[in-house]
C-alpha cells in the first residue's frame, strides 16, 4: 500500500482525535476515558505559564472543560467515581489509565533503584525501607513530609544517618519501581502513598511479561499515531528497538499492522489495521509543546514540514518564537505558532508572539486562531485576549478579535 504525504497527514490528525466534533454539551468522565482510550497518554510537565500540560490535550481535543474532572480522574477515588488515571513514566512522567498499569511492569523492574540516581538508591537500602514504613504510617505524603517525620523519630530507628537530600531520590525512586504510586497532588507536589492503598488489587496483583506487554504498547502506539515508522512507535511509550523490532514483526502476521509506504519518508511506515484514510483535512486546535501530536519533533517535520523545538532553556535573547509556544493547528495542518501567557492578576491571555507559516496568509490563519484563543481564555477564566506586536501574524490577530 501507498500513501500520499497529505494522506499520511490526514491518518495522523484523524488517528489523534482532530478530525471529530467537539461534544455539544458539558464534557463528560466518559468523554475523558474515550480519548484516554484513543490518545493513552497525558505527559506531565511542572512548566504553567499559561497551563499545565496535561490539561491542554483534552481542552484540544474535546473543547472547554471542567478541570476538575481531570483532577478527580487522576488524582482521587471514590465508589461512585473510581480513579481512572494514574502517574508513571509512559512516554516521560505521564498520566495513563490505571487498567494499564500492568504494562509497565518491566519497566519497573528496570528501575528497581531508579531512574536516576542509581548509585544513591543502592547505598540507601535502609532509607528506602524507612520510607515505605513512613508513608505506610503517615499516608499519602510529600517527600518533605516523609523526610520530616523520619528526621523526627529516633535516631536509633532509622539506622544510619543520611543526607537531607537523599530521601527525594529514594522516594522518586520507589514511585519509579512501582512501590510508590502518586495518591494526589496539591499545588503539582506529588503525595506518594503505597501502590496497593491506591490502585485497585485486581490491577496490582495483574502480571504481563515484558513481551507480551511491549506487543500491546505497539499496537496502542500504532492506534494513536495511525501510521508510524518504527522510530515513531518506539518513541510513544519509549521503546528500544529490541523490543519494538519482534513486536511489529508479531503484529503485522498478525494483521493488526499493514506495511505501507508513505512519499517522502525515507524509513519504512506501519498502518494501522482498519484506519480509515480521511479524504480532506480537518482539524483546528492549539497544541501544548507536549501534545501526543507533536512531542515527537522528527515525526512533525516529516508528517508537517514544520520545525519545532522549545525554547524555554534558550536565552531570550536567542529565541526566535518565545518561551513557551502553542503550534496552531487549522484545517489539519501546522499553520502557525503562537507564544502563550496567563496573565492571572490583569484576567487576560496574552499573546506574547504570533507567527504564520511561510507560505501561509496570516488574515485566513487570524479568524480561526482569534476563536481558539477566545475559547481557551474563558476556559482558563480570563476575561480578555491582548496580542503583542511579536509576530507577522500578530495584527492580523488583533484585528479578528476586535
Amino acid at each position: 500500500m501507498r500513501l500520499t504525504a497529505a494522506q499520511a497527514r490526514r491518518v495522523a490528525v484523524a488517528a489523534q482525535g482532530f478530525a471529530d466534533a467537539k461534544p455539544a454539551g458539558p464534557v463528560t468522565r466518559a468523554h475523558l476515558k474515550r480519548l484516554i482510550a484513543r490518545i493513552q497518554v497525558l505527559q506531565l510537565d511542572s512548566v504553567s505559564v499559561s497551563v499545565r500540560a496535561h490539561y491542554a490535550p483534552v481542552f484540544s481535543r474535546l473543547g472547554p472543560y471542567d478541570r476538575d474532572l481531570l483532577d478527580r480522574a487522576a488524582w482521587s477515588h471514590s465508589a461512585r467515581s473510581p480513579r481512572l488515571l494514574v502517574e508513571y513514566w509512559a512516554h516521560e512522567a505521564a498520566l495513563m489509565a490505571v487498567d494499564d498499569w500492568p504494562l509497565m511492569r518491566w519497566r519497573m523492574r528496570e528501575y528497581s533503584h531508579g531512574r536516576w540516581g542509581t548509585e544513591i538508591v543502592k547505598r540507601n537500602a535502609k532509607l528506602a525501607e524507612d520510607i515505605v514504613a513512613a508513608v505506610a504510617e503517615l499516608g499519602p505524603a510529600t517527600a518533605g513530609q516523609i523526610e520530616a517525620h523520619l528526621e523526627s523519630e529516633p535516631r536509633g530507628r532509622k539506622g544510619p544517618w543520611w543526607d537531607r537530600s537523599d530521601t527525594k531520590w529514594v522516594a522518586e525512586a520507589l514511585w519509579s519501581s512501582g512501590v510508590l504510586t502518586t495518591a494526589t497532588r496539591i499545588g503539582f507536589a506529588r503525595h506518594y502513598d503505597l501502590t496497593e492503598r491506591v490502585l485497585p488489587a485486581e490491577v496490582v496483583a495483574r502480571h504481563v511479561d515484558e513481551a507480551q506487554a511491549v506487543r500491546e504498547l505497539t499496537l496502542r502506539a500504532a492506534t494513536a499515531l495511525g501510521v508510524a515508522t518504527e522510530a515513531d512507535l518506539r518513541d510513544y511509550f519509549r521503546l528500544g528497538a529490541r523490543q519494538v523490532k519482534p513486536a511489529i514483526a508479531d503484529l503485522m502476521a498478525s494483521g493488526e499492522l499493514e506495511p505501507v509506504q508513505v512519499d517522502g519518508w525515507t524509513a519504512p511506515a506501519y498502518l494501522r489495521a482498519g484506519q480509515i484514510v480521511p479524504r480532506r483535512d480537518r482539524g483546528a486546535a492549539l497544541l501544548c509543546p507536549f501534545d501526543p501530536l507533536v512531542f515527537f519533533r522528527p515525526r512533525v517535520e516529516r508528517l508537517f514540514g514544520f520545525h519545532y523545538r522549545i525554547e524555554i532553556y534558550t536565552p531570550a535573547p536567542k529565541r526566535q518564537y518565545g518561551y513557551y509556544v502553542w503550534p496552531f493547528l487549522m484545517d489539519g495542518r501546522l499553520v502557525g505558532r503562537v507564544d502563550l501567557k496567563a496573565d492571572r492578576t490583569a484576567g487576560a491571555l496574552q499573546v506574547v508572539g504570533a507567527f504564520s507559516e511561510p507560505d501561509e496568509d496570516p488574515r485566513r490563519i487570524a479568524e480561526s486562531l482569534a476563536a481558539e484563543l477566545t475559547s481557551m481564555a474563558g476556559w482558563l477564566g480570563l476575561g480578555d485576549v491582548v496580542v503583542g506586536e511579536r509576530g507577522d501574524l500578530a495584527s492580523s490577530v488583533r484585528a479578528a478579535l476586535g
